[in-house]
């Protein structure tokens, strides 16, 4: 009754336009007290600082930095020069760069909004130029954002290693293998949808202009490489590589000129207020995750569904299903601390590898970008390239059909994801 109580609660005051912030602490102290614990509400102030004093969590502002100071420094567009020169003259060339871009980019925020409020503006204005739909355009924009909390250093991945007491190292490494598969993915699916409409192409730039581009281009990618040779060598923490990687990025600004102060002190305030969101969302779900286990009802779970469902497989895709409906309504954070302290028991009862999950719920979760009626990025979208966003969702369906299968293969194949931390660190 308390769990049914704490989740209808939640419900209703996101359906109220509550913020998603006091949603999870005003069901929380309602739960308390309709549970009988109004005597030790004092809990819930512990609780919160308890759940954001944690020295994982320091990575994340830093990773935050790194990306906002990217697109401060305007290095994004380098980065969709450089893509742009390799392989945009393939068919469907510019679609093909927007993956490609989106892969580069990512290495730098680790976000999917970071990635289509930076490199979308470039990628729908440069498409729409050379001839692409305003929708065909925003909807590829939308899909291949879905790479960047895939590829280090991804705050998402960060906030599972914490919730799931799992290596950040490892989560990172696991992300690799499903980035690519992704990607490829999306560019088969671009070049068959070019055989069927006519896309437009370009010429082929020349070698003085690929070298050029690469030159450029290259620079930026040390950020991501800086973090994770520090974290994987021990040589620093994920916090520590973090910082390393902001003042590598602002130092690259200072060196192409393109440091405004202005610009710096505008990422510098975004970072804030998003580090500020997510602690505060962490540290209420804390005292969330406290009164379910208080009341065993993850223990609960975790007897009664293996007796449903026999299979891990199964257990996957019906989790699956969940995470995909929750991903309409709820941001990944926050579905992500609310679902992981009920889940695990569960994932370790079935045997299934606690980065497996992790990185199949991610999938699962960020397809919500771009799934009405949340979907954030269709709405940051369809603002750029200035249409309705009913024309960025009918345009992102069929995308949905190459993004389910590899859904589908991660949770059928662990060795996707379990192949290169394993390599590289080693079995568990």
């Amino acid at each position: 009754m308390t769990a049914l109580m704490l989740f209808m609660g939640f419900l209703v005051l996101l359906a109220l336009r509550v913020p998603i912030t006091m949603a999870i602490g005003i069901s929380v102290l309602g739960s308390l007290i309709a549970a009988g614990y109004d005597n030790t509400l004092w809990i819930i102030p512990m609780r919160v600082q308890e759940g954001v004093n944690n020295s994982s969590l320091l990575a994340i502002p830093f990773f935050v930095l790194a990306g906002n100071l990217m697109n401060a420094a305007g290095l994004t567009e380098r980065l969709f020069n450089m893509a742009n020169a390799l392989i945009g003259h393939f068919k469907a060339g510019l679609a093909q760069v927007n993956v490609l871009a989106s892969v580069l980019m990512a290495g730098g925020t680790g976000a999917a909004v970071a990635d289509i409020a930076g490199l979308g503006v470039v990628e729908i204005r440069a498409m729409r130029e050379r001839g692409y739909t305003a929708s065909f355009s925003a909807a590829i924009t939308t899909v291949s954002a879905i790479l960047a909390p895939f590829i280090p250093p991804s705050v998402p991945l960060v906030v599972y290693a914490f919730l799931a007491n799992v290596s950040v190292a490892r989560m990172f490494l696991a992300g690799i293998g499903p980035a690519i598969l992704i990607a490829v993915a999306l560019m088969i699916y671009n070049r068959v949808y070019a055989s069927v409409v006519d896309l437009p192409t370009q010429p082929k730039a020349s070698g003085r202009e690929i070298w050029i581009c690469i030159l450029k281009g290259t620079p930026p990618l040390a950020a991501p490489g800086i973090i994770m040779a520090g974290i994987l060598t021990g040589t620093t923490t994920a916090a520590e590589a973090g910082i390393l990687a902001c003042g590598y990025t602002l130092l690259l600004s200072l060196f192409y000129g393109s440091f405004r102060f202005s610009a710096i002190w505008n990422a510098v305030s975004d970072t804030m207020l998003i580090t500020a969101m997510i602690m505060i969302i962490i540290g209420f779900a804390n005292g969330m995750g406290w009164l379910l286990a208080v009341e065993r009802i993850p223990q609960d779970i975790a007897a009664a569904v293996p007796g449903l469902i026999d299979q891990p497989f199964l257990f996957l895709m019906a989790v699956v299903g969940i995470v995909l409906v929750v991903g309409c309504f709820i941001d990944g954070v926050t579905a992500k601390l609310l679902l992981v302290p009920i889940l695990l028991p569960l994932v370790d009862a079935y045997g299934i590898d606690r980065i497996h999950f992790g990185i199949v719920m991610q999938m699962g979760l960020i397809l919500g970008l771009a799934t009405p009626p949340m979907g954030i990025g269709l709405y940051i979208v369809a603002r750029i390239a200035e249409i309705p966003v009913e024309h960025v969702v009918r345009a992102v369906l069929p995308f949905f059909i190459p993004l389910l299968i590899v859904l589908t293969l991660l949770a059928a194949v662990p060795q996707i994801a379990l192949w290169l931390p394993n390599t590289v660190l080693g079995p568990r």
